[in-house]
Order: structure tokens, then C-alpha cells, then sequence
């Protein structure tokens, strides 16, 4: 019924394009499934949930030259005059901008150095009391810093270290699995911190780390001729406010250049701009691969009708049916693909756990190789199909002249 035999005869007359289009098949299935996967895994990691309602939230850089001034009142001030602009919820000196891919990073163990024990690595930044509320982010458990245990290095000298933290959720369960974080004392390097309170959710300066949402704030602040301030608005309102912030800052003191008013967003998307880029290079290479298999696959069967002309046309005269001329290359180039998809499938397989060794990826999952051997084999069908009608539709007085 399908003809299995004198189709195979048939490519053994002609097997070198059955087996370049058999390696063209092969190649497309290896190389679509690993990037299909990994496209899938870096959509999943841009748009994981930070823990940041990043469209409400900007962040601002002040370089201040003037002599005349004293920068730990003068940011106080400039704090107050921050929280006072309509639209906003809150506003906070920070040190380390979270998603903005520069901070500070370090090991905190549950006994001091140089004792031995387990040390756990978090990311961490510096902030006061309206660090959480300036962040958006919610305490699951504990409290907030008072105004008693935010410590100030500014321009008196003094170097006191802070006595408590606010860890992460993912911080404290990995540090303590038990879930009983919460009143623990942790220890950077010899020095102890108690963690007074736990958030639910945050990330730390760079979503790449290998454990990005580990993240502690320290109730510090440093005062310094350059400051990063962070604010966050009311919804809707982030771009007047952000339009406001030079000329009311120049307002207060004037004797300093304020820069880089952007957005966490914006933070976020040139932190992953070459991320983004290697989805973009991903879909093209996906695209092209695919046009030139199924273009392959046009051009095999359009080369097999002009070859087969007088066979078709004698099929037709001695009765067969359309159906059964189009059936024969569907059933001609099913049978090539099939065999591509096979060896395909193997290759991605070894490509994937190349790239798990290489590229620290993810082992790629066996769904990717079947859903794309399955539509490589459909995109394959399809691509056959007009040129079978056209087979098809060839008048057996044509083939009859030709004998």
C-alpha cells in the first residue's frame, strides 16, 4: 500500500540527496533542540520575579565637589526633600543598587573566623530604616532596623559595625535549613550580626550569581562625596519625578552634578542586554535553519519529480490515482526524515550534555528533542506537499509523448 520497497529503490538510484537532505535534518534537529532549550531557560531567568516592583522604583548618582558643605547633613536633607516630592512613596541612601550588576559580596558563617563551620555566600548592601519601604519589599518575618541600630561612617571617623541584619528567605534557608533563622547570629569574618528580621523575596546586585536572591542589608550608611540614592513612587508617577530630581537637588546645593536617573527596568535590561542579544542571535539561527531544511526538502522532491516525469506520467496512465502520486513523496521524504530525525535526536542528546559541561547549563530535556523532532517532521510534510500536487497533476498524454 505504501509502496515502501520501490520508494527505497528508488533513493538507492539517487542516494546522494537523500543523504545530504538526510544530514540537513539531522543537524537541524541537534542544533533547534539545544537552542530551543536554551531560549526557554533565559525567557524563564529574565522573567523571574525579582522581588522589586521595578517600574516604580529608579535610582540616582551624586557627585559632590563643593567644599562648603557637610555631606552628612546635607544628605539627610536631601532625603527629607526626597520623601517630601509628591508621588513618593519613599527614598533611601543605599550603597549597592540592587539588579544593577556592581555590589559587594561575602561568605557569612555561623562561627566566626577563623573557626571552622559552614559559611554561606550572600550578596549584601547598606541602608537605614527606609531601606525596606523605599525597596517595596515585605518582612515575612521580624522587624524592621530602629533609628538606634543604623550606623553611620561618615565624616566624624568613627567605624562602629553594625550589631543586626535583614537576611533574605533564600538566605536563611540555606543557612539555616531548619527554618529557624530568624534571632540567629551570623557571623562577616569575626564580627557577629543578629538577623531581626527576613524578607520574603529579593535580589541582590547580580541576577547571574549563582544564588542571586541571597541577599542581607546591613543597617549602615557611609556617607562619601559620591552617593547613590534609591526612590520609589506611587504607581504612574515615576517619570515626573524622575524629571523633577536634578533641579530640586541642584536646588538644595548646587555645588554637585547629579546623573544617572534610571530605572530599575532599565537597571535590569542592560544588566541582561547580552542575554537578550543571545535569544535574538538564537531565534535567527532557529529561523534560518529551518527555512534552509525546508527549503532542501522543496528543492529534493521538485528535482525527484523532473527526474521521474516519465514514471509518474506512466502511473498515471495505467490508472494511479492522485492520491496515490502525492502518498508516494509524502511516504519518500517521511522515510528521510525519519531516519535524520533518529540520528538527529542522538546528536542533540550529546550536544546538550556538552554544553551542561561547558556552559554549566541545565540537561536538556528530552520534551525539547520530541517536540522538535515532531515538528521538524511536520515542517518536512508540509514542505513536500506542493511539490507532490504538482507531480500529481502531471497529464498522462505528457508522459505518453515523452516514451
Amino acid at each position: 500500500m505504501l509502496e515502501i520497497k520501490p520508494i527505497i529503490n528508488a533513493m538507492l538510484r539517487s542516494k546522494v540527496g537523500a543523504i545530504l537532505l538526510l544530514i540537513q535534518i539531522a543537524i537541524t534537529t541537534a542544533i533547534v533542540s539545544n537552542a530551543a532549550f536554551i531560549i526557554s531557560d533565559r525567557l524563564t531567568y529574565l522573567k523571574q520575579d525579582t522581588g522589586y516592583h521595578e517600574q516604580a522604583l529608579f535610582t540616582f548618582n551624586v557627585m559632590t565637589f563643593g567644599r562648603d558643605v557637610n555631606i552628612d547633613q546635607q544628605i539627610e536633607l536631601d532625603e527629607a526633600m526626597l520623601r517630601q516630592i509628591p508621588g513618593v512613596i519613599d527614598a533611601s541612601l543605599m550603597q549597592t543598587i540592587p539588579l544593577s550588576g556592581s555590589g559587594s559580596a561575602s561568605g557569612f558563617g555561623e562561627k566566626p573566623e577563623p573557626e571552622e563551620g559552614k559559611r554561606v555566600r550572600a550578596s549584601y548592601m547598606f541602608g537605614d530604616e527606609h531601606a525596606l519601604n523605599t525597596l517595596g519589599v515585605k518582612l515575612s518575618e521580624g522587624r524592621n532596623f530602629s533609628d538606634d541600630e543604623i550606623v553611620v561612617h561618615g565624616s566624624d571617623g568613627k567605624q562602629t559595625a553594625p550589631s543586626v541584619v535583614i537576611a533574605s528567605k533564600a538566605f536563611t534557608d540555606e543557612m539555616f535549613p531548619e527554618g529557624n533563622g530568624l534571632g540567629k547570629t551570623i557571623y562577616m569574618e569575626d564580627k557577629p550580626v543578629q538577623i531581626i528580621g527576613i524578607v520574603e523575596r529579593m535580589a541582590g546586585a547580580w541576577l547571574r550569581d549563582s544564588k542571586p536572591f541571597n541577599v542581607l542589608i546591613i543597617p549602615l550608611v557611609k556617607t562619601d562625596t559620591i552617593q547613590d540614592f534609591v526612590v520609589r513612587t506611587a504607581p504612574g508617577q515615576r517619570a515626573q519625578v524622575m524629571a523633577q530630581i536634578e533641579d530640586k537637588m541642584q536646588a538644595l546645593y548646587d555645588k554637585r552634578v547629579v546623573r544617572e536617573i534610571e530605572g530599575f527596568d532599565l537597571l535590569k535590561s542592560k544588566y541582561n542586554a547580552k542575554d537578550t542579544l543571545m535569544l535574538r542571535m538564537l531565534v535567527v539561527l532557529i529561523v534560518v535553519l529551518v527555512l534552509v531544511t525546508a527549503l532542501g526538502v522543496f528543492g529534493l522532491t521538485l528535482f525527484n519529480i523532473s527526474k521521474r516525469t516519465k514514471q509518474i506520467g506512466t502511473r498515471r496512465a495505467l490508472g494511479a490515482r492522485k492520491s496515490a502520486i502525492i502518498r508516494y513523496f509524502l511516504v519518500e521524504n517521511a522515510l528521510i526524515s525519519v531516519s535524520g530525525l533518529v540520528i538527529g535526536s542522538v546528536a542533540a542528546y550529546l550536544l546538550g550534555q556538552q554544553l551542561m559541561k561547558v556552559f554549566s547549563l541545565p540537561a536538556l530535556p528530552l520534551s525539547f528533542i520530541v517536540f522538535t523532532a515532531l515538528s521538524v517532521l511536520a515542517m518536512s510534510l508540509l514542505s513536500v506537499l506542493a511539490p507532490a500536487k504538482r507531480a500529481a497533476d502531471i497529464s498522462p498524454s505528457i508522459a505518453t509523448r515523452s516514451i
